[in-house]
């Protein structure tokens, strides 16, 4: 737990790296790891683990930041510029340059177990579709090309961060994130995670994971909260 606190410091070199390089990725691992701290807690496993874990788990998106739609600013999709074939080692890549990141600077390897796990073997599904509708006529696209290497979570901890991950990531593209809209697409990622079997080797059970449902619910909902608007 005391390493762990360490690397929870904002002064770490590799998250100072982060908020300068890659400042999307750096907020949306913020918001990760809130979600996974207040879930684990829910299930009563190692919330800190789960924290500092989220904290690191996209480290290698500071290679390449400005492929990653959280850190675009205007000027356009640098991913409407190339292949789909393209946008998918850019985006793999994001996970190999994490793990060598993590051991260049010495994180521990419960940490750097979040970096590839986070992602599990989940489908690429936009760029999946994307090469589906380019392909030339008679070309197969083959869908385990376009899916992370894993391994699926070991952990119920890591478990926890790929789901935090996704559902963040999700609501924050909603057009209108009003609490039912928020419930509605939280349910529809975990049900979708499960069916994908994304959630096989970590010893979840149903009831953890509805009560993991739960807290991202109610957590996202105060996030998105509606404002007074207020008079010009």
């Amino acid at each position: 737990n005391y390493s762990l606190l360490e690397l929870s410091d904002f002064n770490q070199p590799l998250l100072k790296r982060m908020i300068l390089e890659a400042p999307g990725t750096y907020h949306h691992s913020l918001v990760v790891s809130n979600l996974a701290e207040v879930a684990a807690n829910a299930i009563e496993v190692n919330a800190l683990l789960a924290r500092v874990g989220a904290y690191y788990h996209d480290i290698g998106k500071m290679i390449k930041p400005e492929y990653f739609s959280e850190n675009q600013l205007v000027g356009g999709n640098k991913h409407d510029e190339i292949e789909p074939s393209m946008s998918r080692l850019v985006i793999l890549n994001h996970v190999k340059e994490g793990i060598e990141l993590a051991k260049k600077y010495k994180l521990n390897p419960a940490i750097i177990d979040f970096i590839p796990q986070h992602h599990g073997t989940s489908l690429m599904y936009f760029f999946y579709q994307k090469a589906l509708e380019e392909a030339p006529e008679g070309e197969e696209i083959l869908e385990d090309n376009y899916r992370y290497p894993g391994p699926k979570p070991q952990s119920k901890e890591t478990a926890i961060t790929l789901l935090a991950d996704s559902v963040e990531g999700a609501t924050r593209a909603l057009s209108d994130p009003n609490p039912g809209n928020i419930e509605e697409t939280v349910k529809k990622i975990i049900n979708n995670k499960f069916i994908d079997g994304q959630l096989d080797d970590c010893n979840l059970t149903l009831k953890e994971i509805n009560k993991i449902s739960a807290t991202f619910i109610r957590i996202l909902s105060a996030m998105y909260h509606g404002r007074v608007k207020y008079p010009e």
